[in-house]
C-alpha cells in the first residue's frame, strides 16, 4: 500500500473550489510530481460547503470538510493508497474552517495513525473581523451578523457558541480547547497576510497583530525590503524616523479628476474622460446595487437559518460543541465537590481539552497616563480591538512554530482575491499573487 500525503484547500465566504484553482495548479507543479518521493501528495478540494452554504458557520462548515477529509482518506485506501500525511490551506473564511477541522480530526484520534505536517492561511481572519473608528465600520459590524447569518455572528465575535457563552474565534484560540492543541501538531505552520490594500480581511486579523505598522505606510517612513524571489513579498521591513520620511508631491486637481477611478468592481472601471461619465450616474447606480446586495444577503441568511435549523434537529453524528459542553459541565461538578468537601480528592492541575479558562483580569487600577493613553482617539487604520480579541493575539503568537509571511499589492483597490490569484481569467491583475503562492508552495513540506 503506498503512502499518500494528503493536502486539504478550503476556499472563502461565497467561495467555491474553483476560487482555488490557480493554488491547487501551484502546488501540483512543485509537489506533485517529486522523483524519489516515498509519499505522493494528493489535493483536496473541499466542495462541500461552498456559495451559500458558507453562511451556516464556521462549525458546520468545519464538520462538512471534516467528513469529506474522511471519506476522501477512505476512497484512497480502497484504491491500496494510506493517508499517512497531512496537511491543509485556508484562504480567508476557509482559514478559520481549517483550524476547526483539525479539531474535529483531533478529537477522533486522526492524527495517532496521520502525521500533521504543513498547516497554512491566506489573507485568514484569525480573530474575526476587527472594529475601526469610521462609519463604515461601523455600519458593517451592525449589519454582519444580520445579512451572514451564522458566519457573520461568528466573523464579529457576537455569537455564544461555548457553552459558557464565549465567541467561537476565542475558543479557536484558547490553548485548553482541542482547536490549538490540534494546531500546535503542525511542525510547519505559516500564514500570510496582506500588509496593505486588503479591504475584506485588514492585516491586523490576517496578521494576528494588536497594530498594523502598514497603516500609514507612505507617511510614517517604513523602510520594506522585498523578496527577490517571490514578487510582493515582504521580506523585512523596519520603521525609520520621520525625518527621514519621504511623501509623495500632492497632485493639482485636474490630474486628480483625471486620475481617479470609481470604487466599483474592475469590470466596471473605466478610464478618463468615461470615468466622469460613471460618476454622474452613481447617484442612481448606488442605490440600485445597495439595494440588490441587501435584498440578496437577507435572502440568502434567512435560507442559512433554515438550514442551521434543520442540521441542529437531524444531525446524527455528535458535534465537537456537544462534546466540549459536556467536559464543561464536568469540569463544573469537580468545582462544586471540591467546594462542598476541601479535604476531598485533589484536582488535576493539567490543562483539560475543554476546560474554560480561569479570568485573568488583573485588579489593578490603570494609572492617569494609561487612562489618558486608552481615551486618546486612535488613527483611522489601527484597530479597536476587544480583550477577547487580544487575548486571540497573545494565545497564538505564543505558538513557536508561527511564521508570518506579508504581501504588499500597491495600486490595486482590493489586494484580497489577488493573494490567491482567484479568478485570473477575468481579472489579470489577479495573477500578480502568484509570487506568494509560489514562496507557498516551495516552502511546502512533502
Amino acid at each position: 500500500m503506498s503512502d499518500v500525503h494528503l493536502l486539504v484547500l478550503i476556499h472563502g465566504m461565497w467561495g467555491n473550489p474553483s476560487h482555488l484553482a490557480h493554488v491547487n495548479k501551484i502546488i501540483r507543479e512543485v509537489k506533485g510530481e517529486v522523483e524519489d518521493a516515498d509519499v505522493k501528495l494528493e489535493v483536496l478540494v473541499a466542495e462541500t460547503n461552498k456559495d451559500e452554504s458558507t453562511y451556516d458557520g464556521i462549525d458546520w462548515g468545519g464538520e462538512r470538510v471534516a467528513e469529506e477529509i474522511r471519506q476522501k482518506t477512505a476512497d484512497l485506501e480502497k484504491e491500496g493508497r494510506k493517508v499517512t500525511r497531512f496537511s491543509v490551506t485556508g484562504y480567508s473564511l476557509g482559514g478559520l474552517v481549517a483550524r476547526y477541522v483539525i479539531g474535529v480530526l483531533h478529537q477522533s484520534k486522526f492524527f495517532e495513525t496521520v502525521q500533521p505536517v504543513n498547516f497554512n492561511t491566506l489573507a485568514t481572519p484569525h480573530i474575526g473581523i476587527p472594529r475601526f473608528p469610521s462609519l463604515f465600520s461601523s455600519i458593517s459590524a451592525f449589519l454582519g451578523p444580520k445579512l451572514l447569518s451564522r458566519s457573520g455572528e461568528q466573523f464579529f465575535c457576537v455569537d455564544k457558541w461555548s457553552p459558557r457563552g464565549r465567541p467561537l474565534v476565542e475558543v479557536l484560540a484558547d490553548p485548553d480547547r482541542i482547536f490549538y492543541q490540534a494546531l500546535i501538531l503542525f511542525p510547519n505552520i505559516r500564514i500570510y497576510a496582506n500588509a496593505i490594500n486588503d479591504l475584506t480581511v485588514p492585516y491586523v486579523t490576517s496578521g494576528i497583530s494588536a497594530e498594523d505598522p502598514f497603516g500609514d505606510y507612505e507617511k510614517n517612513g517604513i523602510k520594506i525590503d522585498f523578496h527577490e524571489e517571490y514578487k510582493h513579498l515582504i521580506k523585512s521591513y523596519s520603521a525609520v524616523p520621520l525625518s527621514f520620511a519621504t511623501t509623495k508631491e500632492p497632485q493639482r486637481w485636474y490630474e486628480s479628476i483625471r486620475n481617479t477611478r470609481v470604487p466599483l468592481p474592475p469590470r466596471f472601471e473605466a478610464e478618463f474622460p468615461l470615468n466622469l461619465a460613471v460618476y454622474a450616474l452613481l447617484p442612481i447606480l448606488f442605490p440600485i446595487f445597495i439595494c440588490l446586495a441587501l435584498i440578496r444577503l437577507s435572502f440568502q441568511s434567512h435560507q442559512s437559518r433554515g438550514r442551521l435549523r434543520h442540521l441542529e434537529a437531524h444531525s446524527t453524528r455528535e458535534r465537537l460543541v456537544h462534546i466540549i459542553g459536556k467536559l464543561e459541565s464536568e469540569l463544573e461538578s469537580a468545582a462544586v465537590d471540591l467546594y462542598d468537601d476541601p479535604a476531598g480528592t485533589p484536582i488535576a492541575t493539567s490543562r483539560i481539552s475543554g476546560a474554560e479558562p480561569a479570568n485573568k483580569a488583573s485588579s489593578t487600577k490603570p494609572t492617569k497616563g494609561q487612562q489618558k493613553k486608552s481615551q486618546s482617539k486612535p488613527p483611522p487604520y489601527q484597530p479597536l480591538l476587544t480583550p477577547g480579541q487580544l487575548q486571540c493575539i497573545e494565545n497564538l503568537n505564543n505558538i513557536p512554530r508561527l511564521k508570518k509571511e506579508r504581501a504588499f499589492f500597491e495600486g490595486v483597490r482590493n489586494s484580497h482575491a489577488v493573494i490567491v490569484c482567484r479568478d485570473p481569467k477575468m481579472f489579470k491583475h489577479h495573477l500578480e499573487g502568484e509570487g506568494v503562492l509560489r514562496h507557498w508552495a516551495d516552502h511546502f513540506e512533502l
